[in-house]
């Protein structure tokens, strides 16, 4: 875990845009690959109408095929919550299901009413979800590859270790943002400076936005507007750059 944790006006700036828009600010930085660092299609937003969810992982690894040698179904949820107050609020609990495929939900209505009291922002799982309803009504962020009815045998074989979750690999500590559109791990090296420079590239994007809005769009038109955002993404590539320099 990193010491450099964002503050509240920081991690504020990044819920109040999408994921997309903050995959698109990673990339000014040039800081790892296109194609690295966010979930695949394999995981869904349960509820995505919610706003966006951001925090620091919490990871646990899940299976409920089986019974275990020992303990109950969520018994090792007071070990989790106990584990988890080490790291910073917000935080999103990540699990990843042993189990391919999923046997039984790896969440429902107590547990997710357990972490939202702790401290959570978000639950995000590989495998399944449940009590739909009931989750709807906490106002809770969920992620999950599919709804199945019963919890199984579920137990949590191992805390706090790196999981890969919609092949996105999530190590304790990782800074996520998670909405509809998808999840992303936010580099700590550049998260205070993705937080800064998320409503500039938003600026950027409204040239050509707003200059289509308008009532008679021409081409030569529409081309003038992609130049000159793509001018304004030149500036905060290079703005982006300074920032990733000034690091000590």
């Amino acid at each position: 875990m990193t010491s450099e944790i964002l503050d509240a006006a920081q991690l504020a700036k990044l819920q109040k845009v999408d994921s997309a828009t903050i995959a698109n600010v990673i990339e000014l930085f040039d800081f790892r690959s296109y194609v690295a660092g966010y979930s695949n299609l394999s995981l869904k937003a349960i509820y995505p109408r919610l706003l966006p969810a951001v925090g620091y992982a919490v990871t646990a690894t899940f299976r409920a095929a089986y019974p275990a040698e020992s303990g109950d179904s969520y018994g090792g949820m007071p070990e989790l919550i106990a584990q988890a107050m080490a790291t910073p609020a917000p935080r999103i609990v990540v699990f990843q299901d042993l189990d391919e495929p999923p046997c039984a939900a790896t969440y429902g209505e107590i547990m997710v009413t357990t972490f939202q009291k702790f401290g959570f922002s978000g639950l995000i799982t590989s495998g399944a979800a449940r009590d739909i309803e009931q989750v709807d009504r906490l106002q809770f962020p969920c992620w999950a590859s599919s709804v199945i009815v019963s919890h199984g045998y579920c137990r949590f074989p191992d805390v706090n270790v790196a999981v890969t979750v919609g092949g996105l690999q999530v190590k304790p500590g990782d800074l996520l943002h998670a909405d509809a559109n998808g999840i992303v791990n936010i580099p700590h090296q550049i998260a205070a400076a993705v937080a800064e420079l998320c409503e500039l590239y938003i600026q950027a994007e409204e040239i050509i936005l707003q200059y289509l809005r308008g009532s008679q769009p021409t081409v030569a038109g529409y081309r003038e507007a992609v130049l000159k955002a793509k001018q304004c993404m030149a500036e905060l590539k290079k703005r982006a750059r300074l920032l990733l320099e000034s690091k000590p």
